[in-house]
């Protein structure tokens, strides 16, 4: 690994998994702001799937509600309050595109981001339906991925919801969504690979560099929500 991709930061060391299958998966996770999240699932990419720079897949975005704006379009905060995310019902997420037989692992990273509690570290801070914990898979409920993620909470205080889209922020619990009835929307292009609010998430400038390479190489573009 170059030292350009030198990692920062508490993400549990679990075993490296072995070759990528064929069969990969989309599938989204949510809690609180999705510049942490972020971080802490491109770490998972490189270590536990040995991924290059070029092949990180995890993207800051908005998932879970019901709808989306104009044009297909889910926006940050911003002043024409345009097709706003929190208005249409979603919430911050970071969605991967990942092997299947990996996703138990990703769960163990997601649940390990919760406190001894169940509470998210920035649960005082990011309240609200925008912030609200989230797991979207295939199928949701009904897919063959869900009694994985009901494993990996079983090793945590944080209880596994059904959710109905819109759904409200609900302490030391998090929803399943079905991601296609409930799709991610990509996030705007200055959210991406962005450093973290905490004390110690100021990460180094070759992850925040991450963004403009994979915009140059074309697998990261803008939205066309306003800047602000």
């Amino acid at each position: 690994m170059s030292a350009s991709l030198a990692l920062l930061g508490t993400t549990p060391a679990f075993p490296a998994l072995a070759d990528e299958p064929d069969e990969l998966i989309d599938c989204y996770f949510g809690m609180g702001c999705f510049w942490h999240i972020q971080h802490e699932f491109v770490e998972g990419e490189i270590k536990l799937l040995k991924r290059k720079e070029g092949d990180l897949t995890a993207r800051a975005g908005y998932a879970g509600g019901s709808k989306a704006g104009s044009g297909g379009c889910v926006c940050y905060h911003n002043l024409a309050m345009k097709d706003e995310y929190g208005k249409l019902g979603h919430c911050e997420v970071v969605n991967l595109k990942i092997p299947k037989s990996s996703f138990s692992s990703f769960c163990d990273i997601y649940f390990s981001l919760f406190d001894q509690n169940g509470d998210r570290p920035d649960q005082r801070g990011d309240r609200g339906l925008e912030y609200r914990s989230v797991v979207g898979i295939p199928g949701g409920e009904k897919s063959d991925l869900y009694p994985l993620l009901l494993a990996a909470a079983e090793k945590s205080p944080v209880n596994v919801l059904v959710g109905k889209g819109n759904d409200p922020d609900a302490p030391r619990n998090t929803y399943v969504m079905d991601n296609n009835k409930y799709p991610f929307y990509l996030g705007e292009l200055y959210h991406q690979f962005h450093d973290g609010f905490a004390r110690g998430e100021d990460y180094p400038a070759s992850y925040n560099n991450i963004k403009n390479n994979l915009e140059a190489a074309g697998k990261l573009e803008d939205t066309t929500c306003p800047f602000v």
